[in-house]
């Protein structure tokens, strides 16, 4: 079940930020690339981060897994192009599945928020899984298949009031839902799936890393403690919950699925009214 092998998947964003132990030092991006590896794939990872991306292939070394990285800025369509051809070259002339999954939150609304900060939100958010489906599309129509799986957030879809402000993170991430939707049917006739998962409260690197920062706390503990409390669940997902399902809609068992969005979020969504 879930067999990748001989497919090769290409892996934006697969290094993860700050440091951590056992799953807490997984992003959805590293583990993702890492399940894929142990599916069968050949794994081409793109990060930012050197050290990040190092990380990630030394994992890989460790396990005999078929990686190879090379530090990209998913914003910059040069630099796109050139990993995928980087990519193509280095396993025999194929991309069988993309998963864009480069992205972050800053807070703030209209009012508040700088042109500047707007801006550089849909670059990370929307425009990378733009360029990731530009320059890898043309090798997935040359084949007349592939599997393409971007990464949104729940964080477009359901709101709280009185909380937390992201305004161009939600706008950004609805709008990589609906550009999934839009470019699955516009390829629906060539063999090429394209879907979104919808991650909710993750544990993650990030939440040590940046939203303690973001948020002015000194106390990264009881932010997670939080968090976990506002699943319905009572805790928080983890990277692997969220590189599962990626791999899945990734993999020839979800052949029947594409325009389409599954959300991991431990019941966050359902237990909230949307807005």
């Amino acid at each position: 079940m879930l067999d990748l092998s001989g497919k090769v998947a290409f892996v934006s964003g697969a290094g993860s930020v700050g440091e951590g132990q056992g799953d807490r030092s997984f992003g959805n991006g590293k583990a993702t690339a890492v399940l894929m590896a142990r599916q069968g794939a050949h794994v081409f990872g793109t990060d930012i981060n050197p050290a990040a991306l190092a990380e990630t292939a030394a994992i890989m070394a460790r396990e005999g897994l078929s990686f190879a990285g090379r530090v990209t800025n998913m914003t910059d369509s040069a630099d796109v192009a050139a990993a995928v051809q980087d990519c193509v070259a280095r396993f025999g002339g194929r991309i069988d599945i993309l998963v864009n999954n480069v992205g972050g939150s800053a807070p703030g609304g209209p009012v508040d928020m700088t042109e500047e900060a707007w801006d550089a939100q849909m670059q990370l958010n929307l425009k990378t899984c733009f360029l990731g489906c530009k320059h890898v599309l043309p090798v997935m129509l040359a084949q007349q298949k592939g599997a393409v799986v971007n990464l949104a957030s729940v964080g477009c879809m359901s709101f709280t009031v009185g909380g937390r402000v992201n305004a161009a993170y939600a706008a950004s991430k609805a709008g990589v839902i609906a550009f999934s939707r839009a470019t699955a049917i516009a390829h629906v006739k060539d063999g090429i799936r394209v879907n979104t998962v919808v991650p909710g409260t993750m544990h993650t690197p990030l939440v040590e890393h940046r939203l303690v920062k973001q948020m002015g706390l000194n106390d990264a503990e009881a932010l997670i403690a939080r968090r976990n409390a506002s699943v319905p669940m009572g805790f928080m997902g983890n990277a692997w919950d969220i590189a599962n399902a990626v791999v899945f809609l990734a993999s020839d068992e979800a052949r029947y699925i594409t325009a389409t969005q599954l959300v991991v979020d431990g019941g966050l969504t359902a237990a909230r009214p949307t807005g």
